[in-house]
Formats: C-alpha cells, structure tokens, sequence
C-alpha cells in the first residue's frame, strides 16, 4: 500500500494511523528516554495504546466536539492523548506546561475543556488551583500519580488505568469507536492551537484535518521525507511546529519520533538520536555557537589555529557543495581535512551529524548564525509560516538557500503583498477560524480566504523569493523619514556569544537605542577566565568591563547596518544592559520566547526615556516572579551609554 493510492482515503490522523499500524506495523513510531534507557514502540503497538485510551476516553463519556486538554513535557503519551482525542471526536488542545496556574485557566475555561491530561503532581496542583473557576471541567487524567494519593478521587484519573478500562470494556464500546472514526472526514477538526499573545491573550487558532493532513502531504512531498527519517520532539507541544512535525508529518511519512528524557539532557539525547529531520528557532543555534565559541575560547593556540584556519575555508566551500556548485580541487581537499579534523567532530558532537533536512522559523536569524551551521556541512533552510497556516508558508528549495530569503511559497500557497508592504497568503492549511473570536477571524481572514501574517516584507522579482523585513506594527520611520526595523538590527547583535537579547526602539524618534540582555554563560566564562568575581547576573551585566565589550559588539553592528542603504538609519546610538534577564514569567516574553516590544517599553518606561533624554544612568525597581509564583523586586542604577555610529558611504568606500 502506497501513499498514491491511499492518498483519498488518508484525510484524517487517526486514519494515518491504521495505515501505519498494517504498513509500517513493525517499524519504531516513538522511542522515549526514561531512567536513562530508551524505550521503543512500533506503530502497531502505538495503534494499540492509542485505541486503548480512546475506549477510556468513552467510558467517561467524551462527547464529539468536547475539547481535552494535554499538558506535560514531549512524551509518547501525551501525542498518544492527542490522537486518543481526535479518534472519539473529541478536539486536543495542547498547553504550554511552564505556564502558571493563571495562564492554563485563560486557556482551560476559554475553550471550555471537559478534561486535562496532566503529566505529573506540579501539572496536577496547578489545575487544581483553579479548578472551581472552570465550570466545564470533569476531571483530570494523570500520567505519573505519584504524590497524589489523598487527593479527590472522583476528579483524578489514572492514564494507564483508564486505558486498562477501555481495554476490558473493548467489546461494550468499539462499535461507538468506529463509529466516530467513520463519520469523521477533511472538515473535521484536528486541533487547536493557541497563539503565542505578543500583543494581548491568545487566540484559539480552529485547524481542520484538511487544513494539517494537505500541510503534511506536501510539505513531506517537498522534502521527501520518508519512514525511514527521524526527528526529536523537544519543543513545547502547544507550539504549532512540534504539532505539525511530531503528529501530523510522522503519521503521513511513517518516520519515528524521539522524546529526551528532559529538557536538561536533550543536547545528549540528541546525539544519541541522531535524527535526519531536525527543526529549532534562532535562539537554540544561537545558544549552540555561544557553546562553540566558548570552547574555543578556553582550547590552546593550535586548536584555535586549526579552528580559525578551516572555518574560513569551510565558510566558503562549505555552502556551495551543499548547493551543488562546483569547487576547486584544492579547497575541497582542504574542506575533506577540515572535516576530519574539526566540522566533522563538531557536527558529532552537536548531535546534527546525520541532519538530510533541517529548518529553522519562528523569526529571522542572523546571516553570520546560517552561514556557520551550512560551513558545517549541515542542509540548514529557512522556513516562514505562523500557526494559522498550519506552520507552512514559504519554504527554502535545495539549491534556493539564502540567508537573506524565507524561500518561495510551499506547495499549495498563494502569496501576494498588499499596498502597505503586508504579506498575504492563501492555501489549503490556512484555518479555519478563531475559536469564539468571530471579529479577529474576519479581520485576519478575508472572505476569499487571504490571510494577513502581520509581516511587512516583498516578492523578489527575479528569484520569487520572499523576503520578511519586520512584524508590520514593529517597521516604521525616524523622524528623519528613514525606514525603522528592529529586528534587522536585533538579530545582528545576537549573533554575539555575550549577547543573548535585545530589544531596539527608534520609531518616530531621532535614532535607535537599545535595552541588551547578557548571555550569563558566555559572559560568566569570559568573566571566570579574566579573574572577574560576581556573584549575580545584576552585578555581572553592570560590570564596566562587560560594558566595554558590549559596546565593542554594538559599534561592531553599527558599521554592518551603515552598508544597508535602505535601513542604514537604525544604527544604535545609545543603549544600556538590563540588570535583569527578560522573562515569560514576567509577561516580558511569550511562552516561545518572543519579545514583546509594546508590554516591554511600557514595563522599562523611565529606561527608555533615559535613553533618550541625555542621562548617563538612571536609578530603576522592577517587579520579578520568583519560580514558585511569589512577586518581589530589585533595583539597580543602570548605566548608560554612547555608541559610535558610521556614515553609510564612508563604510562602503
């Protein structure tokens, strides 16, 4: 049985998933590590654990349409749930699991959840917490009861022993099942993933099978992705992306998924792994290089001798084998030996060794990032997508890879630019609705069915390739009528180790300034090797020396922003280094680790208007979440300082 000629009958999950359990029945679908020893099910066993929980999931009387809740880190299980949901018509809705008590109610009661599937005691108790303001709320299915013994009984269910349930209560209920299964079909809804809220709550984003299984088929075709590929789930299952690759693209490939014993050992887990189809945002291989460039910092001179010398090479001959270009004799030797001795050990050692295709989205990544990962040898693309698109909007072809591109449209999508400069796009994953947000559908979604991403960005002409400049709300003018995009200058700052974020303001102002987070690892080390005693983040990021060689990095982005014709202008004239490390828990970030600009500058208001007004340092108190949910403050004097900027011509001559 081929994918051709299954292809009008596979339009749902769990019907990927009988196919699966006949045609691949012996090949691993999931493998776990836990207790440091990796466990493995076939996709006849994963069919038979999945059934088994979707037959518990009639005995407590699931209804179609009813939305459960799964919360918990990446775990055969918890995917398990969610197929589980979809098999009795029931509607997943993943949570993001460092979410507070707070953040999980919005979600739980907005979309009037029936039932939580919650890993453990800490997911359990945050539940509980707020369990009397949901009224829709039936009852809690735990993985690991651990710890729970005494707690309500009518309300906390067993997960193994509600599928034990369904197991002995088989004959009683399978007709029900299969009757669920049959009278499912493409406008069926699959999941429902929640917004990452950059400027307000979350948005339930209504995704129907027809909207995931048309994502896969073709972004699978695309890449040819096949059974015999692999991938680590690692980022959080309420992301778009983990849904789409762990479920949606596994189940039409029939390839395997991994799940790291924790987030803690992922990096060896992933070298255990080896996966072929890896995907991670700018930040993991921003975090990687810091890691690099920190070893290389503390090798002898030889080692970084042997480094420095075939990098360069690498950088150059590296990306055009990848691309197919001819290279010379000579400097494909010198890459060969490269290879041996250093980009080879290297990819082993950061677990990318046997990549085919890796992605990388979420928001732009720096040049210098991209061109050091493809150096390596490593088939790293860039995709552009959102979760109404169900992920997939451009997509970077083999041979087609620039860091200064997201690539063409991918199979199946129409894009346009509106006369504001706003990408659009139409396809068949696009969703279907806002959950309960009839007025933010029609905003966002037109009645021809062209999505507006947000993103201001245009079409080259030449190549048909996509080029994002900025969020649409984010680009605007200097007084001096000069474009202003921040991120363009942002992610040339993060590609410094000691720099882990940044947030550039400069709208309708005079120049740009920046608000710079430290990278407490590459700077501690950079600290320890220079004899610098601190004894916290404040005192570190406050240090005159870490100024200095902020400093250094931001005039060192200036002069490369100064060679850009059309944003030249957002060169940063003064910034300051924040005493503390931006948080999601301080509503800084968004659970994917997005900044959020306008809540930021509101927060840090007397920062920036010292930015501005001329003032060497300002005295400032900011309100903190401590890990177990209590509030406190600090307050530090924060430096402030000025940055040479550079005369675009001049630069260029």
């Amino acid at each position: 049985m081929t994918n051709t000629t299954t292809a009008n009958a596979l339009d749902t999950v769990p019907r990927l998933l009988a196919r699966n359990a006949k045609v691949y029945a012996d090949k691993a679908a999931y493998r776990e590590k836990e207790y440091g020893i990796w466990q493995s099910w076939t996709w006849a066993q994963t069919f038979e654990e999945i059934q088994a929980l979707a037959l518990g999931f009639l005995t407590l009387g699931v209804k179609a349409g009813d939305h459960i809740a799964i919360v918990g880190r990446n775990r055969p299980y918890f995917y398990w749930a969610m197929v589980a949901a979809q098999s009795v018509g029931a509607v997943p809705v993943p949570l993001y699991k460092d979410a507070v008590a707070e953040e999980m109610a919005y979600v739980l009661d907005h979309c009037s959840a029936r039932f939580v599937v919650a890993e453990d005691q800490e997911q359990v108790d945050k539940i509980i917490d707020v369990m009397d303001d949901l009224e829709t709320l039936d009852g809690i299915i735990a993985l690991d009861p651990s710890g729970m013994r005494k707690y309500e009984k009518s309300v906390l269910f067993d997960y193994r022993e509600l599928q034990q349930t369904g197991r002995d209560k088989k004959s009683e209920l399978q007709a029900e099942l299969d009757k669920r299964l049959a009278d499912q079909g493409p406008d069926t809804t699959c999941v429902m993933l929640y917004t990452s809220g950059t400027t307000g709550r979350p948005k339930g984003v209504v995704l129907s099978s027809r909207n995931i299984i048309e994502t896969a088929k073709g972004t699978c075709e695309f890449d040819h992705l096949v059974a015999d590929d692999s991938v680590l789930a690692y980022l959080p299952m309420a992301w778009v992306g983990d849904f789409i690759f762990s479920i949606a693209q596994a189940y039409w490939s029939g390839f395997c998924v991994g799940c790291p014993e924790s987030q803690e050992t992922m990096q060896k887990d992933l070298n255990e792994v080896g996966p072929t189809y890896f995907f991670a945002p700018p930040r993991y291989f921003e975090g990687l290089l810091t890691s690099v460039q920190i070893r290389m910092e503390d090798a002898g001179p030889f080692k970084r001798w042997l480094f420095k010398t075939f990098m360069e090479n690498a950088k150059d001959v590296g990306p055009k084998l990848l691309d197919g270009k001819s290279v010379g004799l000579l400097k494909r030797l010198k890459y060969s030996l490269g290879k041996l001795l250093i980009t080879g050990p290297l990819k082993n050692t950061l677990g990318l060794s046997r990549v085919r295709v890796g992605y990388t989205a979420g928001e732009a990544i720096g040049p210098e990032l991209f061109d050091f990962y493809r150096s390596l040898g490593i088939n790293l693309k860039q995709l552009y997508g959102q979760t109404e698109a169900s992920v997939f909007i451009t997509q970077q072809r083999d041979g087609e890879v620039r860091a200064d591109t997201v690539g063409t449209p991918s199979p199946g999508v129409e894009l346009r630019i509106d006369d504001n400069g706003e990408v659009f796009y139409r396809s068949s994953g696009s969703f279907e609705r806002y959950y309960k947000n009839p007025e933010s559908t029609k905003d966002t979604k037109d009645p021809e069915g062209w999505v507006a991403t947000g993103d201001a960005g245009f079409i080259e002409k030449d190549s048909g390739h996509l080029r994002i400049i900025d969020r649409a709300k984010d680009v605007g003018k200097l007084k001096d009528g000069s474009m202003y995009a921040p991120k363009f200058v942002e992610n040339k700052l993060k590609f410094f180790a000691n720099i882990l974020e940044t947030v550039v303001f400069g709208n309708d102002k005079d120049h740009c300034v920046a608000f710079i987070n430290i990278d407490l690892t590459a700077v501690g080390n950079w600290a320890e090797r220079n004899n610098i005693a601190y004894s916290s983040y404040q005192e570190l990021a406050g240090h005159p020396q870490v100024y200095e060689m902020i400093q250094a990095n931001v005039e060192e982005v200036n002069a490369s922003v100064a060679e850009d014709e059309m944003l030249s202008g957002c060169q940063i004239t003064r910034f300051l280094i924040l005493h503390k490390e931006l948080d999601a828990d301080d509503g800084e970030l968004t659970r994917t680790q997005k900044v959020r600009r306008n809540i930021i500058a509101d927060k840090y208001a007397d920062l920036l208007g010292a930015l501005y007004d001329g003032s060497n340092s300002i005295f400032t108190e900011t309100e903190v979440t401590y890990e177990d949910g209590r509030k406190g403050a600090i307050t530090a004097t924060l430096e402030i300082r000025d940055a040479a900027t550079y005369d675009r011509k001049k630069v260029a001559a």
